[in-house]
């Protein structure tokens, strides 16, 4: 069997955002020797081992780790503000998190193929996209209350929820692995209310099928409207904010924000969206925002109270340790801790 190698060499020197040149100045040894560990045409002495597992952050099993899954696997959408390597970097971290989530769920005899109930429907306006988020929350059994924990709420329809640090320049990504694992990726620095809309837009890129002719700008804008309509349902916002109106106060703004964790701007885009309010008093408001970087920030207009987390993996790693289907040491490999951290961090009540 092909040795993994060199694979986990270049996915771990991805993930830390390396390249070769840098990777090899921190080991002090050239560029050409640590293109030969990645090629597989020179193996490495277990003093080199030591170094890259230092230098990479790594537990020197991550490199011996049998392949489960592979970066050419990932394909995400592209994204002008990444750069390749910035993109290599992701997927080789989200391959990292997703193996150890696979092995979990496998050894639990758990996760099960995603179903999409919306793989019917042909997506091709606004109008579209409310009947399929309606149609959608009755199937989910959501409802059109405030959705408490959207992560969560993903992670129990069988999608992977991936949290990474990022910088600023990345919202979110998704895609499907193998085929049919559906990957929805989140920069862990955004606060929640970003957090909730940005894993719907992502949701409604791996969920709708849009029609011939639409082009990726509307495919987005399609996308962020599938958001919108999730954490606001239609009937949720004509009951907020009634179906006509002249203007709108800040104030009564505040409030709906502050209960389904949407943005006060994402609220105002839902009320054009639903010839709620005219377009004159939808310029106004985006003059009004525009005309202050704090009102773009929406600083001091309340706070969303939930927490947004996906905390699935870590909630059976430690239900299998509890009930001792898994070792200790199990459990610290897939929670790519040292047996020590890990051991600390596991409470065991009875």
């Amino acid at each position: 069997m092909e040795s993994p190698f060199p694979y986990r060499l270049r996915a771990g020197r991805l993930k830390a955002g390396l390249t070769q040149e840098g990777l090899a100045d921190r080991l002090g040894i050239t560029k050409q020797a640590v293109s030969k560990y990645e090629h597989g045409k020179m193996q490495a002495d277990s003093g080199v081992l030591i170094q890259l597992s230092q230098v990479l952050e790594l537990k020197p099993d991550y490199f011996f780790r049998p392949l489960r899954l592979s970066l050419d696997q990932v394909d995400f959408r592209k994204r002008a503000s990444l750069t390749g390597r910035d993109l290599e970097g992701i997927k080789a971290g989200i391959i990292d998190q997703l193996e150890r989530y696979l092995e979990l769920e496998e050894l639990l005899n758990l996760g099960g193929p995603f179903e999409n109930p919306l793989a019917g429907r042909v997506i091709g306006s606004g109008d579209d996209v409310e009947a399929a988020v309606l149609f959608l929350l009755e199937h989910w059994n959501l409802g059109i209350n405030p959705l408490p924990n959207v992560l969560g709420m993903l992670e129990d329809t069988s999608i992977k929820v991936a949290e990474m640090d990022l910088d600023g320049r990345f919202d979110g990504l998704s895609a499907f692995l193998e085929g049919d694992i559906p990957v929805i990726v989140l920069n862990r620095s955004f606060d929640p209310i970003r957090k909730r809309f940005t894993a719907l837009h992502e949701l409604g890129h791996l969920m709708l099928h849009f029609g011939p002719g639409l082009s990726d700008k509307e495919k987005e804008r399609l996308c962020s409207r599938f958001a919108g309509a999730m954490l606001l349902p239609k009937p949720a916002a004509l009951s907020e904010l009634g179906k006509r109106r002249a203007h709108v106060s800040l104030n009564e703004l505040i409030p709906i924000k502050e209960s389904y964790g949407i943005s006060v701007q994402a609220i105002m885009y839902r009320a054009g969206d639903l010839g709620i309010l005219p377009n004159a008093a939808l310029q106004r408001f985006w003059k009004f925002i525009n005309s202050n970087p704090d009102h773009r920030l929406e600083k001091g207009w309340g706070h969303f109270q939930g927490a947004e987390r996906s905390g699935r993996f870590e909630k059976l790693l430690y239900q299998a340790v509890a009930e001792e289907l898994i070792s200790l040491s199990k459990g610290a490999y897939l929670a790519n801790m040292g047996l020590d951290e890990f051991r600390d961090k596991l409470m065991m009540v009875v």
